[in-house]
C-alpha cells in the first residue's frame, strides 16, 4: 500500500505542464476513455481534487512551487499572487483561488472564514494603481487596507487550487498562464 500512495502522489507531482510554479492538467479528469486504462492517473486525479471535470468545463491549476521554485510554506513566508491588469483567470462562468493546509488538504481555519477569493469578490477587492490585483497569501493579516484580498494560508505548507469554471479558449490553449506566486518580505 505503501508503495502505490506514493506512485500516485508521484504521478500527480508530473500530471500535466509546470506554468509558472502552478501544474496545469488538460487531461487530468474525464470517462474510461480519457485514461486508457491507466488507473494509477485515474487514482491521482481522484487525490488531487476528487470529481473533477473535464478540461472545457473546468481548470484547476494546483499551486507546486513559489516564484524560487520552492514549496509554498506559510510558517516563515508571505505571498502574493499578482494577475496583471486584463489578465484575470480566462472564463466564462467563474474563477477561485482557494486555500488548503499542505498537510492536511483540509480549508483552514481562519479569524476572517475566508476559503477563497473568486472572481464574484471582485468588486469588493482592492485594485493596484496599474490595474492589476494582488492576492496576499500568508498566515496573518497583511493590514485592514488590503485584508480584503487576503487569502489566509495556515502556519505551515500551503496547498492552493485555482479552478476556472468553463475555461476561455486561452486558458485551453496556453496562450493564459497562471501567474507566479512571488515570496515577499
Amino acid at each position: 500500500m505503501k508503495s502505490g500512495i506514493e506512485k500516485i502522489k508521484q504521478t500527480i507531482a508530473t500530471l500535466g505542464t509546470n506554468e509558472n510554479g502552478w501544474r496545469v492538467a488538460l487531461s487530468a479528469f474525464g470517462d474510461r476513455a480519457t485514461y486508457k486504462g491507466d488507473w494509477t492517473k485515474r487514482a491521482a486525479a481522484a487525490m488531487a481534487g476528487i470529481y473533477g471535470n473535464d478540461a472545457v468545463e473546468a481548470l484547476y491549476p494546483l499551486l507546486g512551487t513559489d516564484s524560487d521554485g520552492k514549496k509554498p510554506d506559510a510558517s516563515t513566508n508571505r505571498y502574493t499572487l499578482t494577475f496583471s491588469a486584463g489578465q484575470l483567470p480566462p472564463v466564462n462562468a467563474f474563477w477561485s483561488v482557494t486555500m488548503y493546509d499542505g498537510k492536511t488538504q483540509l480549508l483552514v481555519a481562519n479569524p476572517i472564514n475566508r476559503y477563497l477569493i473568486n472572481s464574484p469578490m471582485l468588486p469588493d477587492l482592492k485594485k493596484n494603481p496599474d490595474g492589476s490585483l494582488t492576492i496576499r497569501i500568508q498566515k496573518d493579516s497583511p493590514g485592514k487596507d488590503v485584508e480584503s484580498n487576503w487569502l489566509p494560508a495556515p502556519k505551515g505548507p500551503i496547498y492552493v487550487v485555482m479552478r476556472l469554471y468553463w475555461p476561455k479558449e486561452a486558458a485551453l490553449n496556453g496562450t493564459w498562464k497562471p501567474p507566479a506566486v512571488q515570496k515577499t518580505k
